[in-house]
């Protein structure tokens, strides 16, 4: 019979080699015969976090941790369990005990990293990382992690670097190659050409060598028949994706669509139970690898695959890349191409692609939905009013630019300086998290000849919140390379209009799209001189400007971007249009 050691080496082999399930039944094994077994309670708590059961796992490192109080690695395990059910000053608290224990712990300070960053102490957060890569510099999640800390902040130089030195280290690492990815999006000297190099980079890497799992598809080719969609995404919950996606799941025609959504959320919310209520199937993904949700996606029959991620954090491109169903494509997480050979189409619209546009520029095939890429929805915020203009009672216009703050670069902050000049004593308020880039944004713009007075940042807010901040603001100002998208419907909808300077890339035609669905062409510029004088006269004539914020909000509930069923039925006609092409592309079986 096996000795307690010997079984715990045997289910470590199991634990590192992803057998969880016999790694667990070995853990037990061992906890029976001597339950103050810390090591195997702790391990027993690992795996718990790792298929999604933060509760369970918490209170298993925690008995593990009161056997053994002195051993880092179970308080930093510990951490990540907190971390990973919301509760970040737990976390916080116990990554810095573990370091403590062990000041040369690199994984340690990557994990406060992450909580630091989390909450909005994006300096911090760098230190956490630079420390973790001090002492182990060969660790491609630092460098990773560092990057998109550094993205938060607009330093984008430096977040690019910090990826490609991640993938340097670890060049199958597919979140890393799509953190680069999005990221050059927001960069002014990438253009499309250079982005659409890195999106073929990554599906040689990552994708090409998973075409060799695809499998042949039993699916019943009735072109008319109940169809099954499956939706994959990690942001089945309080997030901009989240918001643009339930119009559509709770306006499907449930009786021509068997809708699954196959759910990455490890802390579920209020929204995440909408979105199971929409759905006929709710699959829990996480804790699954690529391989086993693929497998389970198969299993399911789905006709139709729809990524809802594209390249943002957590993505389940490689899955896709092993191709589950006979039609696959992408949509919501931002308009744009995920490089893969393997992803059919892509939903668009006439406006962010108009005809004639360069298609090599995309893997997949566009389709263009009639009116619009987005659907908003106000989320349970209906109730908050439209309020009257804010110069009217301060004497002042306030402009506002409430985007992730990796949307500013110095090119965009030299324009709203020269919108700024134009429009004395004009305000501006920023949303943007707390550290030492606000300094750098103020001079920049003293330098621009803005003096600091005239900038007012404000830091993330939940959502209610976050809508109120509209209130003060008189006339929205847009980014680019990258637009505000969700953002800007925000702004809509709470009676503020957005001047936008179109782009060259997809997401810089955001601001096209959505004022052209309101009917509101004079917002949109084609340069900086255009959109600088739209600024200057709309702010010149604040008879049209309150004018234009009392009517927005009907304008937008009249319009395409809030007519979910119109939205629903567009894309369900493009489901069709797809899955007949791939019945009628089908060789007939004898």
């Amino acid at each position: 019979m096996a000795t307690v050691q010997q079984a715990f080496d045997l289910a470590l082999q199991h634990h590192q080699a992803g057998r969880l399930a016999e790694a667990e039944a070995l853990y037990r094994q061992i906890l029976a015969a001597e339950p103050r077994h810390a090591g195997a309670l702790h391990l027993l708590g690992v795996i718990a976090h790792q298929v999604g059961r933060d509760d369970v796992a918490v209170d298993f490192i925690t008995k593990a941790i009161a056997l053994a109080p002195g051993v880092a690695d179970f308080h930093s395990n510990l951490g990540i369990a907190l971390y990973g059910k919301g509760q970040l000053d737990e976390a916080t608290a116990v990554f810095r005990q573990a370091i403590a224990l062990k000041p040369s712990y690199p994984e340690a300070h990557n994990n406060l990293g992450n909580v630091l960053r989390d909450t909005g102490q994006v300096d911090e957060a760098i230190a956490s990382y630079r420390q973790a890569i001090v002492l182990k510099p060969a660790y491609p999640d630092a460098h990773n992690n560092l990057g998109t800390a550094l993205s938060n902040k607009g330093e984008l130089d430096e977040a690019i670097a910090s990826y490609r030195q991640a993938i340097a280290l670890r060049p199958n690492y597919p979140e890393a190659h799509s953190n680069l990815v999005h990221t050059l999006h927001f960069h002014p000297g990438f253009n499309a050409l250079a982005i659409a190099g890195e999106h073929r980079r990554w599906n040689q890497q990552h994708g090409e060598p998973l075409r060799q799992f695809i499998q042949p598809y039993p699916n019943d080719r009735a072109p008319e028949r109940r169809l099954r969609i499956g939706y994959v995404s990690p942001d089945f919950r309080e997030h901009v994706v989240g918001y643009n996606m339930l119009p559509l799941l709770a306006c499907h025609d449930r009786d021509a669509f068997e809708i699954f959504c196959y759910a990455q959320v490890a802390r579920a919310d209020a929204l995440t139970e909408r979105f199971r209520a929409s759905a006929h199937h709710w699959r829990s993904t996480v804790g699954l690898s690529h391989e086993q949700l693929a497998a389970q996606i198969r299993e399911d029959g789905i006709d139709i695959l729809v990524d809802l991620a594209l390249h943002l954090a957590r993505n389940r491109l490689p899955v896709f890349a092993r191709k589950p169903a006979p039609v696959q494509v992408t949509f919501a997480g931002y308009p744009g191409s995920t490089g893969l050979s393997t992803m059919d189409y892509r939903l668009s619209d006439p406006y962010l692609d108009p005809p004639g546009m360069d298609a090599s520029l995309y893997s997949e095939q566009t389709v263009r939905l009639p009116h619009s890429f987005w659907c908003y929805d106000p989320v349970d915020c209906s109730d908050l009013s439209v309020n009257t203009l804010p110069a009217h009672a301060n004497g002042f216009i306030t402009f506002g630019c409430l985007s992730n703050f990796c949307k500013i670069n110095d090119a965009v902050l030299r324009l709203w300086a020269k919108v700024l000049r134009a429009v004395p004593p004009s305000r501006l308020l920023l949303r943007a998290p707390v550290g030492s880039h606000r300094q750098r944004t103020l001079e920049l713009l003293r330098q621009e000849g803005v003096v600091h007075e005239r900038i007012e940042f404000v830091s993330h807010q939940p959502r209610r919140k976050y809508l109120e901040l509209y209130h003060r603001i008189d006339l929205g100002l847009d980014t680019l390379p990258y637009n505000g998208h969700t953002t800007s419907l925000d702004s809509f909808w709470m009676g503020v209009p957005v001047v936008t300077l179109v782009g060259q890339t997809i997401v810089g035609r955001a601001g096209l799209s959505q004022l052209m669905n309101l009917r509101l062409p004079e917002l949109i510029a084609t340069t900086p001189e255009q959109y600088i004088q739209g600024a200057v006269d709309l702010t010149n004539d604040l008879l049209r400007l309150a004018a234009l914020r009392s009517t927005l909000r009907e304008r937008m509930v009249q319009s395409p971007l809030m007519d979910a069923p119109r939205f629903a039925r567009d894309i369900e006609a493009a489901y069709r249009t797809m899955w007949r092409r791939w019945c009628d592309s089908q060789t007939p079986t004898t």
